[in-house]
């Protein structure tokens, strides 16, 4: 038996339920969850001041790539 279906049996009995209810319940969350992409929690993205630094353009390659070694 996996250590993932053991613990799932613990939680089960722990919440006096079977391990069967308790795995429907489950699914019917991951289902839900992929059926309304709007309850999906929103991942806040940060914003720089949107200026480059001298010197590099967004057409370089060469420029750009030098940058992110001097960041990095």
């Amino acid at each position: 038996m996996t250590d993932l279906v053991a613990r799932a049996k613990a939680l089960a009995a722990r919440r006096g339920r079977t391990l069967t209810s308790l795995m429907e319940d489950a699914l019917r969350a991951v289902l839900e969850r992929e059926g309304n992409p709007a309850k999906r929690s929103a991942v806040e993205l940060p914003i720089g001041s949107g200026r480059l630094r001298p010197g590099v353009s967004l057409n370089d390659n060469v420029s750009l790539r030098d940058l992110m070694d001097d960041l990095g």
